[in-house]
């Protein structure tokens, strides 16, 4: 049987979605939104950086050209139509060239395709609790992990990240979230998969997600919830799916014991 707390598949998993040291890009993207996440933020980027150029260049330009050397006499010209036509239609051009794709992307978001598995996160201060109705319909609770002394030697261990439970789901497959909270707003967010939904209490929102890669992604509640909101990180495995079954029998047994004696207590 495979281990529940701290899990891992027969197959050692890396972990893969981490910020680095020092890094000044986005996450690499294993899902298709995040891939499209990650085009759409490089060509608004190249825009702004051509904008920014361009008026760089301009200013740079006017204070050459005139400049109080080359203009004794200074011009009088208060209105010209053709640049106000310009700079008012050149904007709404490059605004409608952002927004098409963007509303695109964010169709593709919104719209969750049939689902192979549905998980259910729920926010508490300061943990995340999650459920699996597809499964047995058992749940646990996520804590981080205060130091590498409380996992064992060969589990991989991150800062600020490791959680003492995992959300194990299989390559591959479609995975609908259904995210809510018990007590103030959080916020799922796992920056791999481009995923991030508000946890509000009282409502039940949805995203989903498909993650074309076996490995270790990290998260973090992205919602400011009160003084301990950094503790509330997010540890997800992806694994084959012959490990997530095998992994979902051992935790049908653990949690669903747990939760009829916390039930009949």
């Amino acid at each position: 049987m495979l281990p529940l707390f701290g899990f891992q598949s027969v197959t050692a998993l890396e972990p893969k979605g981490i910020a680095k040291d020092y890094g000044i890009d986005l996450q690499n993207p294993v899902t298709d939104v995040a891939k499209d996440v990650y085009s759409m933020h490089a060509f608004v980027t190249i825009i702004m950086a051509l904008i920014t150029l361009f008026v760089l260049g301009l200013l740079i330009w006017v204070c050459y050209r005139y400049s109080a050397k080359k203009n004794n006499k200074p011009s009088k010209t208060v209105h010209n139509t053709l640049v106000e036509i310009l700079w008012t239609a050149i904007p709404v051009l490059i605004l409608v060239v952002i927004a098409i794709p963007s509303f695109k992307l964010l169709y593709k978001q919104d719209v969750i395709p049939e689902p192979d598995l549905t998980i259910k996160a729920i926010g508490y201060q300061w943990y995340w609790g999650y459920e699996y109705p597809d499964n047995g319909n058992f749940s646990y609770e996520a804590f981080m992990v205060q130091s590498k002394d409380e996992l064992e030697e060969d589990k991989p261990y991150k800062r600020m990240l490791t959680t003492d439970t995992k959300v194990v789901v299989p390559v591959n497959k479609i995975i609908r979230m259904q995210v809510t909270a018990a007590d103030v707003l959080h916020s799922w967010a796992i920056p791999a998969f481009g995923v991030k939904t508000d946890a509000v209490p009282g409502r039940l929102n949805e995203t989903w997600f498909k993650a074309e890669n076996i490995g270790i992604y990290y998260g973090m509640c992205s919602e400011l919830c009160g003084v301990n909101h950094q503790s509330m990180p997010i540890e997800i495995h992806v694994v084959t799916q012959e490990d997530f079954e095998n992994w979902v029998e051992e935790a049908k047994t653990k949690y669903a014991s747990k939760n009829n004696l916390l039930a009949n207590n």
